[in-house]
């Protein structure tokens, strides 16, 4: 992070500027964004003030475009559409993913894996437990040309596994029924196919993905060592 006095030090920051910052930096200018509630809304907006202001933001709840003064408290919250361009609802900018006009989606979930496959609805055995639920997140992370999750990891290995209990969204290598063998996203979608997860930012480093689809770390946050990502990582990282 650099402000106007230079570089920021551990401890100037909360984890949350600094993810923020991180998952802003995805943003390309005049590209069109899917964000949902909470961190993404507040890293569309700082990549609109920095390095991408003419980015199109698409909130979840129906406004597009919008540029609220100050950050909203979700995507159904009024301040979405205020200066916005269009000012609908689900159908319209569910439709502009479906399109494939959508650049650059923001997702999160309970457990991300090697392949950036995402799950928000199950974990564990037949004694688990039962999750949110998809919400929007298998529609985003299928159809967005590129997508980027939002993590938290440090102290959370679990969240970070070589397979996830149950594949909400789908991320560059999945399950191919009836024989479950897993191959590449693209085989199955066909022409439906326009790409997959770019990037997965946690508290502790940003990750990228392979030509194989795995999942490899990129860089690490200022705090943090390469060593303590790999520990707090559930599967082969980076091949150690």
């Amino acid at each position: 992070m650099e402000s106007k006095k230079g570089h920021s030090k551990p401890g100037e920051f909360k984890p949350i500027d600094l993810l923020a910052c991180a998952a802003a930096r995805e943003v390309k200018d005049g590209e069109i964004v899917f964000a949902g509630t909470g961190l993404p809304m507040l890293a569309i907006m700082v990549a609109q003030h920095t390095q991408a202001p003419t980015a199109v933001c698409i909130y979840e709840s129906g406004s597009i475009d919008g540029r609220p003064i100050d950050l909203p408290t979700s995507v159904a919250d009024a301040r979405c559409s205020y200066q916005a361009a269009v000012g609908d609802g689900l159908t319209d900018v569910f439709g502009q993913l479906q399109s494939g006009k959508v650049d650059l989606a923001y997702l999160g979930g309970a457990e991300v894996d090697l392949y950036g496959n995402v799950n928000c609805t199950f974990m564990g055995g037949p004694t688990g437990k039962r999750l949110t639920g998809s919400g929007g997140n298998s529609d985003i992370h299928s159809l967005a040309k590129r997508s980027v999750l939002i993590m938290p990891q440090f102290g959370q290995k679990r969240r970070f596994v070589e397979r996830v209990s149950y594949i909400t969204s789908p991320g560059w290598k999945i399950p191919h029924w009836p024989d479950k063998e897993w191959v590449p996203k693209q085989e199955v979608y066909g022409s439906a196919f326009n790409g997959g997860p770019a990037a997965v930012i946690s508290d502790m480093g940003v990750y990228r993905f392979d030509a194989k689809g795995e999942m490899y770390l990129d860089t690490v946050h200022p705090g943090f060592t390469p060593e303590e990502c790999r520990e707090n990582c559930s599967f082969d990282l980076n091949n150690f």
